[in-house]
């Protein structure tokens, strides 16, 4: 862990934007506002997008009307006098268009680093959240404890809630909880956090990365330049690797969170507490209760783990210890997140649509024992060997769907030949119905039928949202 006042360098680009020309690569919800804003500060701006669909056609009009470019259909040819792009997070490096850019000494920034250099001389500071996999819970988690520490604060980035309105709004903010995801990291190379986190690593995008190193290095870019602290994963070196590395404003620490009992500079868990060992005096010797285990809705292993995060990010700001007690008791979690739906003739069933990949799917299994498990869809990639053979001892059965549900059920014939599966050959929504029947003749009382599929939603439904609503209106069906 470097030491010292940062020094890396940072792609250049103006600081004021008048009469400059910037493209805004990509449409859509950080595009538009990105086109407006520097519209506003008087940059002469062209919007260029692959697509050209009804809903591009409306935008471009919107765009188009306050006197901006837009071009449809073309998002691959650098448009001449280009001084700066701003893109949209997930347009892939590789892209054409930024070859052209990079050959042509184009800087080129996301809509996250746009926001961060538009930020006024007294903006809030960002805790920083990334990883594999909880992301979203950890951010909401923070920002309910930086609320019931009395904090103006919003919890913004990937989550919903575009950074571009969070900085240049009119309420200010003390602290913003900010949630940034890998292909959002790429593209902000200034980005210098309060606080940040890595929750976990695991492979995941890297047809957009091109490796799981690229991956790696791209979320690491989280930490760099931290002033308070780098909250790495005990459990998951490679998130502490990443903390070695990084270069850090001077006496930033390094803190890391353990489901088991914290060392000194750690956050864990003694005796079902969540127990600080990092932001007390005589950190050798004391530590701070912070909140009970049952504070966490719910008690699953990989929330424990969410919610440590949120408190060391919380508490590196100062947060008091009732603050992170009260936060964690008000919080609830998003919808399709080990979400229990009901309890049928003794048997569970719990909506975790959102475990779109092994690591997310991994995390749900643990959680329970025996369990019917509903899995499949996109793979995007992925093999399942590793996660069928760690969670194989768990499985009472298994019902598979989805367009790359044989890949499960191959792993679960080399790693668990014993468990019952059931195939079944069809991608339409109804599908989903006869899952939940059969998972329910497999389940006996005192089993969970949980759907965590692994895989991405996209071959059956519209997004994971819709994916768990369907398991739930199914097993509200079966319970009537």
């Amino acid at each position: 862990m470097g030491s010292g006042q940062v020094t890396s360098s940072v792609p250049s680009g103006p600081s004021d934007f008048q009469g400059k020309h910037v493209t805004v690569a990509g449409l859509g919800v950080s595009g538009v506002p990105a086109a407006k804003v520097l519209h506003a500060r008087g940059a002469i701006v062209t919007v260029v997008n692959d697509g050209d669909d009804a809903r591009a056609r409306e935008q471009a009009a919107e765009l188009e009307a306050l006197g901006i470019t837009v071009r449809l259909g073309d998002g691959e040819t650098l448009p001449e006098g280009t001084e700066l792009i701003v893109t949209a997070p997930g347009w892939k490096p590789d892209k054409p268009l930024f070859l052209a850019a990079g050959k042509a000494g184009v800087p080129v920034w996301g809509d996250v680093e746009l926001a961060w250099r538009l930020r006024g001389p007294d903006a809030a500071p960002w805790l920083a959240v990334t990883g594999t996999n909880g992301k979203t819970t950890t951010v909401q988690m923070l920002a309910s404890i930086l609320k019931a520490a009395g904090l103006r604060t919003a919890a913004v980035g990937n989550i919903g809630v575009s950074l571009l309105d969070a900085v240049l709004g009119e309420e200010p903010y003390d602290v913003l909880a900010v949630e940034l995801s890998s292909y959002q990291l790429h593209w902000a190379p200034s980005l210098r956090a309060h606080s940040a986190v890595v929750l976990n690593l695991a492979p995941d995008h890297l047809d957009w990365h091109g490796s799981m190193e690229a991956y790696a290095r791209d979320k690491g870019r989280v930490y760099e330049g931290n002033q308070v602290a780098c909250v790495y994963n005990v459990a998951d070196k490679a998130t502490e690797d990443l903390v070695r590395e990084a270069d850090v404003e001077e006496g930033c620490r390094a803190v890391g969170f353990t489901l088991g009992t914290p060392g000194p500079s750690q956050l864990g868990v003694v005796d079902g507490i969540l127990v600080d060992r990092a932001f007390v005096e005589n950190r050798q010797k004391n530590a701070q209760e912070l909140a009970e285990v049952s504070d966490v809705d719910p008690p699953a292993p990989h929330n424990i783990a969410n919610a440590l995060a949120a408190a060391a990010l919380a508490r590196a700001f100062g947060v008091p210890a009732s603050a992170v007690r009260d936060g964690l008791r008000a919080f609830r979690p998003d919808a399709h997140r080990i979400a229990h739906v009901a309890d049928i003739d003794g048997v569970a069933y719990v909506d975790d649509s959102k475990a779109t990949n092994t690591h997310a799917a991994e995390a749900s299994l643990a959680s329970y024992e025996p369990i019917v498990w509903i899995a499949g869809g996109l793979a995007k990639g992925a093999t399942f060997d590793e996660l069928v053979a760690r969670s194989a001892k768990r499985l009472r059965g298994a019902v598979l769907i989805g367009a790359d549900r044989a890949l499960i059920r191959d792993a679960l014939a080399r790693h668990a030949p014993e468990v019952p599966v059931v195939d079944l050959d069809r991608t339409d929504t109804g599908a989903m119905l006869q899952a939940v029947t059969e998972a329910k003749r497999l389940a006996q009382p005192g089993d969970t039928v949980l759907l965590a599929p692994a895989c991405a939603s996209m071959d059956m439904f519209t997004n994971y949202n819709q994916r768990g609503d369907a398991f739930a209106a199914a097993v509200r069906e079966l319970g009537a």
